[in-house]
């Protein structure tokens, strides 16, 4: 083989080694390349764990439809701005100004309805403690006088929600207070902490409780996942000391 030749080949593998990477870059970008992609976080339990006090038909659509349709919308918002999806979500949040203003609603949108949803799930279990426990336990107790006055102010909140939104139990500076949130607005934006969420949009509950949210409201202590509550308390506490 003369070196003509041979030069020639070797200049068609490089070539086809090139071409090849690129593509394989191109298919795999959303994994490999500068864009976060976001995906539907596990649910923690199955979709009938809940049972009976929140049904399966409605946790299956919640979860696959209602949640998987932020995280479809949030990656569209994201897609033409690496820079800004190479940011943690929660920074955001809580960065607003940074958010280009072409795509800063989409992102509070479908990022608060991300990171909402996520929330939600992870603060409910079918194993229920019931009651609060750990420095969450005090903390309630000390400002509100009982876990039952907190439960009837939480859901006094829970119903004075109009329309759409949410209801938090959220540490603020040293104490926690009971805050709502319409449509898909997130605490972290208000430099808040969320410890606790209920989910009173429509869609959460409506195909068991119709029209009932205060049964809906008064039905989910039963699922509270309380542990995960004090794991929340202790990671923004450890956050704010810096440990």
């Amino acid at each position: 083989m003369n070196r003509t030749l041979h030069f020639s080949l070797l200049v068609l593998c490089i070539g086809a080694l090139v071409i090849g990477a690129a593509y394989y870059y191109r298919i795999h970008s959303k994994v490999l390349g500068p864009v976060r992609e976001y995906v539907l976080p596990p649910l923690p339990y199955s979709f009938n764990a809940l049972e009976p006090y929140i049904d399966e038909k409605t946790m299956r659509i919640h979860y696959t439809k209602h949640h998987q349709g932020y995280v479809n919308k949030l990656n569209a918002a994201l897609k033409d701005y690496p820079e800004v999806s190479k940011k943690p979500l929660k920074y955001l949040l809580t960065h607003v100004a940074e958010i280009p203003k072409a795509i800063r609603t989409a992102v509070l949108n479908n990022g608060g309805g991300y990171i909402n949803h996520a929330f939600f799930w992870e603060v409910m279990t079918p194993y229920s403690t019931q009651a609060p426990i750990g420095e969450t336990k005090k903390l309630i107790e000390e400002q509100f006088g009982s876990f039952e006055q907190f439960k009837i102010a939480f859901n006094k909140a829970a119903l004075s929600v109009f329309g759409s939104g949410w209801a938090w139990l959220v540490l603020d500076k040293n104490d926690v207070r009971i805050v709502t949130t319409a449509n898909q607005d997130c605490p972290l934006t208000d430099g808040l902490v969320p410890l606790l969420v209920l989910d009173v949009w429509e869609h959460a509950y409506y195909l068991h409780y119709q029209n009932r949210r205060a049964e809906y409201s008064t039905a989910w202590w039963h699922v509270v996942n309380w542990e995960q509550v004090e794991k929340n308390y202790q990671q923004a506490r450890g956050e704010r000391n810096g440990t």
